[in-house]
């Protein structure tokens, strides 16, 4: 016991628990430090990635230049009948490959040579030379051995560094051979992938690309006329570091490691082993942890071949001096304000049980006055239909003893004044002009206790709902001059008297306020009974209904609607918009009625007939 009272004091909300705010401090701290760093973590990644994508995209561009100069010799030698080593030299020269290329080694020519007519092309090539040291030798073909086709070197630029290679018979080897073969029967540029001589840079990769020639004046539809007209191929030699290293001195960090490799796929569809290329650091181990580092693996697309770029980098060289101590700004300001946010609460937590008792009070004080306004509201509804129920009845009998007491004695008196005009028409003509102007005056005010008879509750009404929704439009029309259509679905719909008045009423009143305020042209009342529901739709081509209009001081005629169907237990809605007219839709849950019998017949003809003289 004396435990528990001593853990009750403890946790008090008027005695803070300081190792918990503590704690509690130190938990959202961390969360922030973490969320921080993770967010500069990801920060750093997103700059990395978009440095290694900006220099795979320098390493394609340069790829595309180099392209774009090979395309550009095998054009200049399309355009041209003959191209001797003098033009090749100042086309070459021209380009200014130290400048705009710098990592092009070399551009050349092979030519074509078939095995027979390789004797007539090696007389011709051993005095083919210019006499300079450092221009073009005689030459013959290289390595030798008879084959088939032959690929000659016999023109390249610049000439003097590789004067030796005039004459080399590149189709020596095979995997060149098949890539010559294929840009032959294709037409299109390719690359063996295998490494070239280097003059410039003795460490790396060099490799080649080659376009094939054919003669101007014969068809390339096919592969035998390509083959026909094929005379030889242009090429260019470039270093992969050179080009590689001028796409990444474009990157702001320079501690990127970068690993180029060739993925091994062949033209012709075999595949080599995976080739290291360049990789930027050499032999240096790499020391970090693959953790503490960004890497990303991206391709390159190398005219057909595919290549792979390996970046990675150390996460620190990413990181401002600002970043290394924002994730600890960021815990101490989570520690802090924690332990402000857990003094506050415990500041405000001694008055919780007041509060909370207030509540209370206030919350059950607020439900009595709720249920004693809704008892009340229920009150005041349920007098409300009583006292339109009663209203009702007392218009109803006061038009039954109207029709009953005033409308006979009325019958009797123009009977009387009608025999009394029947006699004296001939003998005293000025008795029967008096008598006639009597029985006017009787029709007229029969005709006006009808109406009075009807404003109170219309006889029609005894007949049933249809024959007064029926009586209750042809009298609209005739007031209103609208045209105004009438749909029912049922010729005989039975409800109870108390129903067929409140739907009775609420077509009353919104043919009345059509008439009054819609100016319209057009109006459509729907009657139909299904499922139990029976459902009035009243719908014209009015201006529409303003939301200003239903909160109008003084105006109960849309909320008389809406209450008489509520209190029949249905749903009522009136919608519209300016311009766009006014539709009030009301259902009501009815009961089965059986048809008339024949006293009920006899009866509503009866009143038919009072309704219509």
């Amino acid at each position: 016991m004396a435990t528990f009272l001593a853990q009750k004091q403890l946790f008090s909300p008027t005695k803070p628990v300081w190792w918990a705010g503590v704690l509690l401090s130190l938990g959202v701290g961390a969360l922030f430090y973490v969320t921080v760093f993770k967010t500069i973590e990801y920060d750093a990644a997103g700059r990395f990635n978009q440095q290694a994508r900006n220099a795979q995209y320098n390493i394609s561009s340069r790829i595309n230049a180099y392209t774009d100069v090979l395309r550009g010799t095998a054009s200049f030698f399309d355009a041209s009948d003959h191209v001797d080593r003098a033009s090749f030299h100042r086309y070459v020269g021209g380009l200014d490959l130290e400048r705009h290329f710098p990592a092009l080694d070399n551009i050349n020519f092979t030519q074509h040579v078939t095995d027979a007519r390789r004797d007539a092309f090696e007389r011709e090539a051993a005095h083919s030379g210019d006499g300079r040291p450092d221009g073009y030798p005689d030459f013959a073909i290289k390595p030798p051995g008879r084959r088939a086709e032959y690929s000659v070197l016999t023109m390249i630029e610049p000439v003097a560094p590789f004067r030796h290679r005039l004459g080399v018979d590149i189709n020596a080897r095979e995997q060149a051979a098949r890539a010559i073969a294929q840009a032959r029967d294709t037409g299109h540029l390719i690359t063996s992938g295998m490494p070239i001589e280097n003059t410039r840079n003795a460490q790396g990769w060099a490799l080649a690309m080659r376009l094939p020639l054919y003669r101007k004046d014969l068809p390339l539809a096919d592969v035998a006329q390509r083959r026909a007209a094929y005379i030889g191929s242009v090429g260019i030699g470039f270093s992969v570091p050179r080009l590689v290293q001028a796409a990444m001195e474009q990157m702001q960090v320079r501690d990127v490691h970068l690993m180029l490799y060739d993925d091994g796929k062949n033209a012709d569809g075999s595949v080599s082993p995976q080739t290291l290329l360049y990789d930027n650091r050499g032999s240096t181990p790499h020391t970090a942890r693959m953790s503490d580092q960004f890497a990303i693996v991206l391709p390159v697309d190398f005219n057909g071949r595919q290549w792979s770029a390996h970046f990675s980098a150390p996460k620190s060289v990413w990181y401002s001096r600002f970043d290394a101590f924002l994730p600890w700004l960021a815990m101490a300001c989570g520690f802090v304000g924690s332990m402000l946010f857990y003094l506050l609460f415990h500041t405000l937590s001694s008055s919780r049980l007041r509060a909370i008792k207030m509540a209370k009070a206030m919350t059950k004080e607020l439900r009595d006055s709720q249920a004693k306004l809704q008892q009340s509201h229920h009150k005041l509804r349920q007098l409300a239909a009583h006292a339109d129920q009663i209203k009702e009845q007392e218009r109803k009998r006061i038009a039954r003893e109207i029709h009953d007491d005033l409308g006979q004695n009325l019958l009797v008196l123009r009977i009387e004044a009608d025999l009394l005009a029947s006699r004296t028409r001939q003998r005293h003509p000025r008795l029967h002009a008096r008598a006639r102007s009597t029985l006017i005056q009787i029709d007229s005010t029969i005709k006006s206790v009808r109406h009075i008879i009807n404003d109170l509750r219309p006889t029609v009404l005894d007949l049933g709902l249809n024959a007064a929704v029926e009586w209750q439009i042809a009298q609209f029309r005739q007031r209103s001059g609208m045209v105004c259509e009438l749909i029912e679905h049922q010729s005989d719909i039975r409800i109870d008297d108390r129903c067929a008045t409140a739907f009775f009423r609420v077509l009353q009143e919104s043919l009345s306020n059509i008439a009054q305020h819609a100016r319209a042209s057009l109006v459509r009342v729907e009657l139909k009974q299904a499922g139990g529901m029976l459902t009035m739709t009243i719908s014209d081509n009015g201006v529409g209904l303003r939301e200003s209009s239903r909160n109008k001081v003084g105006s109960f005629g849309l909320v008389g609607i809406e209450e008489r169907v509520s209190l029949l237990g249905g749903h009522c809605a009136i919608t519209g918009g300016h311009n766009a007219g006014t539709t009030v839709s009301i259902s009501v849950p009815v009961d089965y009625l059986p048809p008339h019998g024949p006293d009920d017949f006899n009866a509503g003809a009866q009143l038919a007939a009072d309704a219509t003289t």
